[in-house]
């Protein structure tokens, strides 16, 4: 459980994917525009052009891998959707994954066969993307297959297609709602924007909207907005433009232009009066959400209003920390931030309020803090730091091309709002001269009257009343313009998606080592191109499984206090001095280790290590901060009781390992209230001193340094750091826990819930086995990808389910292997049934795995590992876990090997380690809705349980 500052989601320009600013016509010359100048320091190069049907391609050139990242942009979102077509936008994210007309089958196939890596498709407010890394052998299946589906889609958009991914956006809609506190964006957004507003409903639309669409409405709803001529495709990585130019143009240029339909002008909605409202919900704790309409996204104000939120609540050392949840302690959490959008923005200031607390003196304080930096204004050395974590945030995103927040994005969201793949630049600038007396008068601005306040109480949850289904208007597009045109086809698409004959050769980085006087191994891989260092330094023992019985949370606890002040240095102080260095540090405990990481930028390692020094060496573990973690770290386990999923993770380990067993404690490594509540001051140091030391433990660095630059650096703040006491024996074998004879069914009791989450585990072996890569790959084809079985069934199929998974997690003793899926709470034994069948029909030889699955499998597994490491996050988790588990430098060649031989009677006798005879189930949802059939499934004695894993008597 980290205690780290939570952040909120920013605008996305200085996180790197940067959201968006008003919408400008695209050029339509088919010519490239001239590459776009660089502008001092780290930046994005681009070039761009735009085809004669609109298509606008900005290219960016990234060589440090073989891979490619392609993001395609549509300018539509939820705010395009008129009265009785909502959620319309996020449907057609869902349908646009099915077939083709020149594809039968899954969009996600022919990409399983390629190695593809962070695939996925987002709707929000204002805009959809679609977007994955391949090989760069195999962009022209990306691009046939993107460009299949703006160009030929109708045709497979089927009445049976319609029903299929309504049916799974409806259980998406029912997953989130049944999370605590779930229904308050819903509420929020009624209250900030009047009715007819385009940002009144949400993104995922009404029930009864979704139930009421008619397939020729869902047909017109793609003629208007997915034509070439509103979208931006983003190339990014080992591409250049010449490349970009025949492939775009052979792939996308005969596809028609559509309609250019307008944007709504921007309406930030500005309230004259500040409104509140009150409800209550199945939540643990009370919570405030405070929100203003601000300005749009790429009005220099939001600029600046980013900056503003970093000083009041962004960081660990904001105002709003320092005040309520350090100084007053009135909080177990509390954040600021900015959520950018084309219309208008968000500020929202988010608290969990502690247990006791009356909300309304943490309204107080809250308004008492922002009266007081409106007045007064940022100082200079907040305003440093604040544009210090910017800065630092910038470089670490554009590590990354594509994904969530990669360099694609940001091209791509200036591109589709701006109309200038570049516009980030202008953020940047604003940040890097905005005066404390300009972001004083933006907050006089905006945060006045007008704000929001919805206050989330403990108590009874009112399902929200869905909107009536509205009555659509016809459709009146307006006609395509002229000056679109055409390229003549060069594609024949009845030959089928285009397929690479080679890959990219895995290129995992080289490994140097050195040893340090203080016992420590350093692993060294280097990485040149982002000017940061990962350091992550690996305590073995160190890890919740050492806790002990009647001590669970003890490793969790004492690593997330080592930077809660250090060396004398307090909490807020600390927090000052790394975000001042634009450092990130902490630590936290897994199952069999303790870690305590750094990312540094590279020209302030040396004062940056000096502070990972003190925290590693000189914790303070303060008795007034122990005491302070301790009540959010109690209240934190409150709210891991109340989500589905986490209370399963809690009680599931004690039903599999049973009481006693070093692994039998909450998953989550939180500990009990009780086993909190116990820990003093004396706890810690004992475990600092026993675990947290230098002799046997191994540093992994990834980053911009080398050996010589480095070592002296480490050996200046950590040579002479020496454990004290005698150096702890090793830590005993994890001891074989039997499976039980049959199998069993645990239910916990989610009154209202309209999900259920469903869980079923067992014991396999550790992940040192030599069989664990087998049960990996037999993990995949059951339940370990979205094109697994389980998940084709309960979603795909059945739709039933926003998703159905399966896998085991790393351990030196026996893993937990788990099958999980949230279902539609009057689906749920219906759902529990197959799940026994498939698994039964798998591990039983009945259904074994076929070769076109341990095929697609093992494309997944082995020809994207060139995309796989592109971060040093990666690369430094896979050296640690070859640390951990005592495997070669040259392990994921190793693996990768294994994998390319393996036959499917091998992973079919691999199978047969996932007993259904032996699976352990726990289910949470309203007993009143599901125990009744899932006691008449018969799959074994079925007990009652608390949240605390205890039976409950009937």
């Amino acid at each position: 459980m980290p205690t780290s500052k939570p952040q909120p989601r920013r605008a996305t320009v200085l996180a790197i994917a940067l959201a968006a600013a008003l919408g400008v016509a695209a050029p339509l010359a088919w010519a490239a525009a001239p590459p776009a100048p660089a502008e001092a320091g780290v930046d994005i190069a681009y070039e761009e052009f735009t085809l004669p049907n609109g298509l606008r391609v900005v290219v960016h050139t990234d060589r440090k891998a073989p891979i490619v990242a392609v993001n395609l942009w549509y300018h539509v979102g939820s705010k395009d959707e008129p009265s009785g077509r909502s959620g319309f936008a996020h449907l057609f994210e869902h349908l646009m994954f099915q077939a083709s007309e020149n594809h039968d089958g899954e969009y996600f196939a022919p990409f399983k066969q390629v190695g593809v890596t962070d695939q996925n498709g987002t709707t929000n407010t204002d805009r959809t993307n679609y977007f994955q890394n391949v090989p760069t052998t195999a962009l022209d299946t990306a691009l046939w297959m993107e460009s299949d589906r703006m160009g030929h889609l109708l045709g497979a958009v089927t009445q049976a297609a319609l029903d299929e991914q309504r049916g799974v956006v409806q259980n998406e809609k029912r997953q989130g709602e049944n999370q605590p506190y779930g229904q308050a964006w819903t509420r929020l957004m009624k209250a900030l924007y009047p009715a007819g507003h385009p940002y009144n409903h949400t993104v995922i639309g009404s029930m009864n909207d979704l139930d009421a669409a008619a397939l020729e409405d869902v047909h017109a709803w793609f003629r208007a907005w997915y034509g070439p001529n509103n979208a931006v495709l983003v190339l990014a990585g080992d591409i250049d433009l010449a490349t970009a130019k025949e492939k775009v143009a052979k792939y996308f240029g005969h596809i028609p232009a559509g309609p250019d339909m307008a944007q709504p002008e921007v309406d930030v909605a500005r309230r004259a009066e500040s409104t509140r409202e009150m409800m209550e919900d199945k939540v643990p704790q009370p919570r405030i959400y405070r929100v203003w309409n601000v300005a749009e996204v790429g009005n220099p104000d939001l600029d600046r209003l980013q900056l503003l939120a970093q000083v009041l609540g962004g960081s660990r050392s904001s105002r709003l920390d320092a005040r309520l949840l350090h100084r007053d302690q009135l909080v177990d959490s509390i954040s600021a931030g900015t959520y950018g959008k084309q219309l208008g923005s968000n500020f929202m200031v988010i608290a969990n309020v502690k247990q006791g607390v009356d909300p309304a003196k943490v309204e107080a304080a809250i308004d008492e803090e922002i009266t007081r930096l409106l007045a007064e204004g940022p100082t200079a050395e907040e305003l440093e730091r604040a544009r210090a974590v910017f800065r630092a945030g910038f470089v670490r995103g554009i590590e990354r091309i594509g994904g969530f927040g990669g360099k694609a994005d940001a091209l791509a969201e200036c591109a589709v709002y701006a109309g200038d793949p570049g516009c980030f630049r202008e953020s940047l600038r604003i940040i890097d001269t905005a005066t404390a007396a300009e972001l004083q008068a933006t907050g006089r601005e905006w945060l006045g009257k007008g704000e929001h306040t919805l206050v989330v109480m403990p108590g009874e949850r009112t399902p929200l009343a869905e909107e009536p289904a509205g009555v659509p208007q016809p459709w009146d597009l307006p006609e395509v313009d002229a000056r679109y045109s055409t390229l003549a086809p060069a594609v024949d698409r009845s030959q089928g998606v285009p397929m690479p004959e080679a890959f990219p050769e895995l290129k995992f980085p080289a490994v140097e080592r050195a040893t340090l006087s203080n016992g420590s191994t350093v692993v060294l891989a280097r990485r040149s191109g982002v000017p940061v260092v990962q350091l992550d330094y690996q305590f073995p023992g160190a890890g919740y499984s050492a806790d002990g019985e009647g001590r669970m949370g003890t490793a969790s606890f004492a690593m997330g206090m080592l930077d809660e002040g250090a060396a004398g240095v307090g909490p807020l102080e600390f927090a000052e001095r790394a975000e001042a260095l634009g450092a990130q540090l902490g630590a936290g405990a897994s199952l069999d280790a303790g870690t305590a990481w750094l990312s540094a930028l590279s020209d302030r390692l040396d004062a940056s290590v000096a502070l990972f020094a003190d925290m590693l060496r000189r914790p303070d573990f303060a008795a007034s901060e122990i005491e302070r973690v301790r009540a959010t770290w109690i209240a934190n386990i409150a709210q891991e009781k109340a989500r589905p999923q986490t209370a399963a993770l809690r009680v599931l380990p004690p039903l599999l390992y049973g009481e006693g067993h070093p692994y039998a404690m909450p998953f989550t490594g939180s500990g009990t209230e009780a086993s909190i509540a116990a820990l003093d001051r004396d706890d810690l140091v004992a475990f600092h001193r026993a675990s947290v030391r230098p002799e046997g433990a191994t540093l992994v660095v990834v980053g911009d340094t080398t050996l010589g630059e480095l070592v002296p650096v480490l050996e200046k703040h950590l040579g002479d750091w020496r454990g004290s006491g005698t150096v702890p024996a090793a830590a005993a074998a994890i001891p074989e826990v039997a499976r039980p004879a049959k199998a069993r069914v645990f239910l916990i009791d989610q009154p209202g819930a309209v999900q259920a989450n469903i869980y079923a585990g067992l014991l396999v072996p550790p992940s040192t086995d030599a069989g664990a890569v087998r049960l990996d790959i037999a993990n995949g084809v059951i339940g370990g990808d979205f094109t697994a079985r389980l998940n084709m069934n309960l979603r795909e199929d059945k739709h039933w389910s926003y998703g159905a998974r399966s896998g085991a997690s790393g351990a030196l003793g026996q893993r937990p292997w788990l099958a999980s899926a949230p279902v539609q709470i009057d689906r749920t034994a219906d759902a529990m049934a197959e799940m026994q069948r498939e698994i039964a029909a798998f591990a039983g030889g009945e259904a074994p795995p076929t070769a076109e699955e341990v095929d697609r499998i093992r494309a997944i597994n082995t020809l994207s590992l060139p995309g796989a490491y592109e971060t040093a996050a990666s690369v430094a988790s896979t050296i640690a876990g070859n640390v951990m588990y005592g495997r070669p430098d040259d392990y994921v060649a190793r693996r990768k090997a294994e994998i390319e031989a393996m036959t499917p009677a091998q992973v079919a006798a691999a199978a047969k380690a996932l007993d259904p005879d032996a699976l352990t189930w726990v289910v949470v949802g309203d007993l009143s809705q599901i125990e009744a059939p899932v006691r008449a499934l018969g799959l074994g004695e079925v007990t009652i349980l608390d949240a605390d894993g205890q039976p409950v008597a009937r």
